[in-house]
């Protein structure tokens, strides 16, 4: 009679086991397209058969115990989850210094009949066209023209770098403020994931969730994750913990908003010490807010209209302080630099006319134009305001050409590295629709077991004696 009531018990258990695996598979397929969601399995195994003791007992073979879901496991891969956080901090980096390396590069114009170094040629063209024109208005006009063409040219050039420059200035603070808040979704997580798996509760939506965030801090920052045998994971930035289970380590920005100023991420708990980022967006972005003396690009840039600037205004005042107006007046400036203000900003035209313009050299005649020739040929040589633009622009260009491959080829690895995984941790809705009509049919084949079995024991316990009259 034992043997026959543990018959509903194996069934029952079978009927369990099918009901699991089609709540499973249904999950698995809601959450098809939801981001960072890994597909689960329920874990089975075989339940031994009990043994018999006794003096009566018989030595008869006797049937398992039926089956046991002992988890449902999540179907992740820890070291394709590694590869993707790897990947996408790499891609963070690169893909948004490529970025704004392009942004840098349509500001210069160059090459193109808008940049900086076509309208220095015009204007070193300009004081040849003066020296065929010695003391003609409309060609000193030319020169005065040209000359606020550069002027304005080099201050917009100037004003568009330090646009860029605050912009990354105010993504960097909104980046910290992103990392802190996912640092601490991570760190409540590690608490959550601990007590429910301590309490026997199924943790596996929770582990996605946090595997998605430590993902986003890789993009962000970069770092590492390290996973604990108690469930939780750490997640280091530069060689120290933000997350350390259930505790947190607030980081802050600290540095002026100003072109040039150093901006860096620092422990709010240990003011003064820089985090070193080997990668993310934030990594990116705080290099490119770097001075000019320490690599940043954008400062680079801002000092190099600088140095056109002071070196345009220098230059031409050297030569034309030598020469002589038509009305022989001597030792004046062309260009001014405004004090106080930064030489891309300042750089002012002095001459309003034709007898600003010291053509010639003094006591030449109003004929004599060697001055204005003199500085037309300005534009050449190692010192001069054009080498020291085109040095600029070509050294823009190796550089966002580089950043531009690396940036590519870390898209690559992170695609690939998201495929693979994937391929592991992904939903595969056929598969799910087959795991569907597996589990119906044992969860069938389980219910008819129950059924013939209960109308055995209703033949054996009702009809008992009655059977055969």
């Amino acid at each position: 009679m034992g043997s026959t009531f543990s018959g509903l018990n194996v069934a029952y258990l079978g009927l369990t086991a099918a009901r699991m695996g089609l709540e499973i598979a249904g999950q698995n397929i809601s959450n098809a397209k939801t981001p960072g969601y890994t597909r689960q399995r329920a874990e089975l195994s075989s339940n031994p058969s009990v043994g018999r003791a006794g003096m009566f007992a018989q030595p008869l073979p006797t049937p398992g115990g039926g089956v046991t879901v002992d988890s449902i496991s999540r179907l992740g891969n820890i070291h394709a989850d590694a590869r993707v956080r790897t990947a996408s901090a790499s891609y963070g980096f690169h893909g948004v210094r490529a970025e704004a390396l392009r942004t840098l590069e349509t500001r210069l114009n160059e090459p193109g009949e808008n940049g900086l170094s076509a309208a220095l040629d015009k204007f070193w063209s300009s004081w040849s066209d003066l020296a065929n024109n010695p003391g003609k208005p409309a060609a000193a006009g030319v020169v005065i023209e040209q000359a606020t063409v550069i002027a304005s040219q080099i201050a917009e050039g100037y004003r568009g770098v330090d646009q860029q420059w605050s912009s990354v200035r105010a993504t960097v603070n909104t980046a910290t403020d992103e990392l802190n808040n996912v640092g601490r979704q991570i760190a409540e997580l590690n608490d959550l994931i601990r007590y429910t798996a301590a309490a026997g509760g199924s943790v596996n939506e929770l582990v996605d969730k946090r595997a998605l965030l430590a993902t986003t801090v890789a993009q962000i920052a970069g770092g590492q994750t390290i996973n604990r045998e108690d469930g939780s994971i750490d997640v280091l930035i530069g060689g120290n913990p933000l997350v350390t289970g259930p505790d947190f380590n607030e980081v802050r920005i600290v540095g002026g908003t100003t072109l040039g100023d150093n901006v860096q991420l620092e422990w709010t708990k240990h003011p003064g010490l820089a985090i070193p980022l080997d990668g993310g967006e934030l990594g990116a972005n705080l290099n490119l807010l770097l001075p000019a003396a320490s690599g940043g690009v954008l400062a680079q840039a801002a000092q190099a209209f600088n140095d056109v600037a002071t070196t345009l205004a220098a230059t031409v005042n050297a030569v034309h302080q030598t020469g002589a107006t038509p009305t022989g007046t001597t030792g004046l400036d062309f260009f001014s630099l405004t004090t106080g203000a930064a030489p891309a900003l300042g750089l002012n035209v002095i001459a309003t006319g034709v007898n600003d313009i010291a053509a010639g050299k003094v006591g030449g005649g109003a004929l004599d134009s060697s001055i204005a020739d003199k500085i037309s040929q300005l534009g050449t040589g190692p010192g001069s305001a054009d080498n020291i633009w085109a040095t600029f622009v070509t050294g823009v260009g190796v550089i966002a050409q580089a950043e531009n491959q690396q940036a590519t080829l870390a898209e690559l690895a992170s695609n690939n590295a998201f495929n693979a995984q994937q391929a592991q941790a992904g939903v595969d809705l056929d598969e799910e629709n087959l795991q569907i009509v597996e589990s119906q049919t044992a969860y069938q084949a389980a219910a008819r077991v129950m059924t013939a079995i209960d109308e055995m024991l209703d033949t054996l316990i009702n009809k008992t004696g009655l059977v055969g009259r």
